[in-house]
């Protein structure tokens, strides 16, 4: 899957588990999800849930803490990783 398409998905998912009232394209790439947009250790956690049944990829203890979820960058790459 191209980085576009995981990116894409990745955003409207935010949005849609986060209940933003902002359009999924408003998210810029390298923006730092808990700073920007106050997500919290909270909705970091169904952000990962999300990307669990979204891709179905499992997410690990050692995953968090790594920089892995602060932006929509880094979860494309994540992401991207776990895909078969």
């Amino acid at each position: 899957m191209a980085d576009e398409a995981i990116e894409d998905k990745v955003r409207k998912m935010i949005v849609e588990r986060l209940m933003m009232k902002i359009k999924p394209s408003e998210i810029g790439l390298e923006d730092d999800l808990m700073k920007k947009w106050d997500a919290d250790s909270v909705k970091i956690m169904e952000i990962v849930i999300g990307l669990e049944e979204l891709f179905g990829i499992s997410v690990a203890d050692e995953d968090f803490g790594k920089g892995n979820f602060l932006t929509v960058k880094a979860i494309t790459a994540f992401v991207k990783k776990r895909l078969p």
